[in-house]
């Protein structure tokens, strides 16, 4: 039996970007011998210093509420609830569009508790600093692997670690196996650092 790969890939909820990676990263794993951690990491905390519109922190200012939320699940039911707390979480904020909706947060996530198997009244943790330690730690871990003029999705492999890939497609298959190859060949070269260019397509989460 071949060896599984661990890799750890750190989220922000709120994320589309970070939301798409995530689910090619488990299309990659039906085809690649890789075992998904999932870690939290906040676009507030991230932003907390930084300079932004005004409608951006708003947003994001909300957006830590949701993963106060998966520390809270961490904290109680152990790593093994993340990954699908954080399934149920991003079907609804993005693929459902409930993250246009912020004045119905807290029915959002209370839906994706009980979807993962989770207890409804973790979302008490939304408006509560209790788990913001646990946050901020998760955040550093994953921050600090990259530097702090990225944000997420950041993904560790091994001794390897980037930001991104930043993608509006979800690959399915052996095309997601052949990115994911890409990738990882790519970002082995310890003198590698940037490849980019503008994006002209949004998201999409199908």
């Amino acid at each position: 039996m071949t060896e599984k790969t661990p890799v750890d890939l750190w989220f922000d909820p709120f994320c589309p970007f970070a939301w798409v990676t995530s689910r090619w990263l488990i299309e990659v794993e039906k085809v690649r011998p890789i075992d998904i951690r999932w870690h939290i990491m906040s676009l507030n905390v991230l932003n907390e210093d930084k300079e932004v519109p005004d409608s951006y922190r708003e947003a994001i200012a909300r957006a830590i509420e949701p993963v106060r939320v998966v520390a809270a699940a961490r904290a109680k039911y152990g790593d093994s609830a993340v990954g699908p707390l954080y399934t149920e979480l991003g079907t609804r904020l993005h693929n459902q569009q409930a993250n246009k909706h912020l004045d119905r947060l807290r029915e959002t996530v209370e839906e994706a508790l009980e979807a993962a198997g989770l207890e409804r009244d973790l979302a008490n943790a939304m408006t509560s600093t209790e788990f913001d330690d646990a946050v901020r730690q998760s955040h550093h871990e994953g921050i600090d692997l990259v530097g702090q003029e990225v944000g997420t999705p950041v993904i560790r492999v091994g001794d390897n670690a980037f930001f991104g890939p930043v993608i509006t497609k979800i690959y399915r298959g052996e095309e997601a196996g052949r990115l994911w190859d890409a990738v990882v060949s790519v970002t082995s070269f310890d003198e590698f650092f940037e490849l980019k260019r503008s994006r002209t397509k949004s998201p999409a989460f199908d």
